[in-house]
């Protein structure tokens, strides 16, 4: 069963700092740059830095409206970009750095639509953000695609600093890029692609039990692999369509940490979680009973905390 998935563009000047924020919200399944409602077919980075084609840099957002809202991502959107500036974001300037919303879902559009009616009521200076339907989007280069990840150092117009990161704070960097950032890690080297002592896996982000080592095996293809999780609900799946096919990504419920694919060519017919060491954290079978027993306490602890 497929976790419910929905899309929108968000055009806000370069689109390298814009992708890099916008990845980082929880809930937000996938980020792709490109280039948006223009005239030509056959779109390069070249072409629309000319200002001619009619494309804006644009990032196409996926996201778990389960866990984010439209309005939740718009909100964060107007904090990155300077709504009232026509053509122009930072130190960029041109049609091709233009702000504009633009869905493909038509339900969408009252959203928006009163998004903006509410914000431009609470300013005399007029809001320049375009809002319409996706008329057309072309995905940008390779090189373009998490471009900031890539290089850490590269321009970038956003304050990245303005999202609030506190509950990674544990995290290692490798392990934040790849259950936030959806990126992985080389073949062979995760600490659990070669490890077969009985124990469980959980979710290194918020602890909740994902895999056992009952049902990992040696794939051989370089990361952890599993025949299933410990329950269908520990896991949510989402058609991945990054790197030019469509792939099966798998996520955890609860922290919306990205782990891994799912594949259909495990033994015996099963299914093979090819999952990221990085994103799971290992409890050894002696340990297993005090930590579900920690575990419950917390979530119950939790669970009063939200109704009381």
């Amino acid at each position: 069963m497929f976790t419910k998935q929905n899309i929108i563009y968000l055009a806000g000047g370069c689109f390298w700092g814009v992708e890099a924020y916008i990845s980082r919200l929880k809930g937000v399944n996938n980020t792709e740059v490109g280039y948006a409602n223009g005239m030509d077919l056959a779109p390069t980075y070249e072409k629309v830095c000319t200002g001619r084609t009619g494309h804006a840099e644009t990032v196409k957002v996926t996201y778990n409206p389960e866990i984010i809202t439209l309005r939740d991502i718009l909100e964060e959107f107007f904090r990155i970009i300077d709504p009232f500036s026509l053509n122009r974001q930072g130190g960029d300037i041109g049609s091709q750095y233009r702000t504009g919303i633009y869905w493909q879902k038509p339900g969408d559009k009252g959203i928006v639509v009163d998004f903006l009616r509410g914000k431009q009521r609470k300013f005399r200076e007029r809001i320049v953000v375009e809002a319409h339907e996706i008329y057309n989007f072309y995905p940008a280069e390779d090189y373009h695609q998490k471009y900031l990840e890539k290089n850490p150092q590269g321009y970038c117009h956003v304050d990245l600093n303005l999202i609030d990161d506190e509950e990674f704070n544990h995290l290692t960097r490798q392990e934040y890029e790849i259950t936030q950032l959806s990126m992985t890690e080389a073949p062979f080297t995760g600490k659990y692609n070669d490890f077969f002592e009985e124990g469980i896996y959980v979710d290194v982000v918020n602890g909740e039990v994902l895999f056992s080592s009952d049902d990992k095996y040696d794939s051989g293809c370089g990361w952890p692999s599993f025949t299933k999780p410990v329950c269908e609900d520990a896991i949510t799946k989402n058609r991945d369509f990054s790197h030019g096919h469509t792939r099966i990504e798998v996520r955890s419920s609860k922290a919306n940490s990205h782990l891994g694919h799912v594949f259909n060519d495990g033994p015996q017919g099963s299914k093979r979680y090819c999952i990221n060491s990085a994103a799971l954290k290992f409890i050894p079978k002696d340990e297993v009973e005090e930590y579900l027993k920690k575990l419950n306490t917390t979530n119950n602890r939790n669970d009063y905390n939200e109704t009381g």
